[in-house]
């Protein structure tokens, strides 16, 4: 099971659209898991959720997160991302983030109207930095 390069798990999450796993604190210590949308810009992960949500809140309460990403065809492979998180209200970044994340996973033709109906007061624009990763290739092989 060959390790990934920064480059390969970069590569390995921006290639196509993966759905990411978010893992979260709940405030009774409790793990939650949900899926989300994500790019990358620079070598942050990006991604948008709503305040009130469990994974907003927790967030706000405990930048503490880890991202799982993976390929469930043969010869299998994943990239795990531990980070913390930061996130901004600004409108004009979170219209731009939703429409972005919505061209990556819809289609540059739906971009737009998913960025307007998520790009709206109440959703945030969560960045999650880095603090260790753990990606491999051809799990099965």
């Amino acid at each position: 099971m060959p390790l990934m390069s920064k480059g390969q798990w970069r590569a390995f999450l921006t290639e196509r659209p993966r759905t990411g796993k978010l893992a979260v604190v709940r405030a009774d210590g409790a793990p939650h898991v949900t899926p989300v949308w994500f790019d990358l810009d620079g070598d942050e992960i990006v991604f948008t959720t709503h305040e009130t949500g469990i994974k907003g809140r927790s967030i706000l309460r405990d930048p503490r997160v880890c991202l799982s990403v993976d390929d469930d065809a043969p010869p299998f492979a994943f990239v795990i991302i531990n980070g913390t998180a930061r996130v901004s209200t600004d409108p004009d970044d979170l219209r731009y983030w939703a429409a972005r994340l919505a061209g990556r996973y819809m289609g540059a033709d739906r971009a737009e109207e998913f960025g307007r109906r998520n790009g709206v007061p109440g959703e945030l624009v969560v960045r999650v930095k880095p603090t260790k990763v753990v990606a491999a290739d051809k799990v099965a092989d």
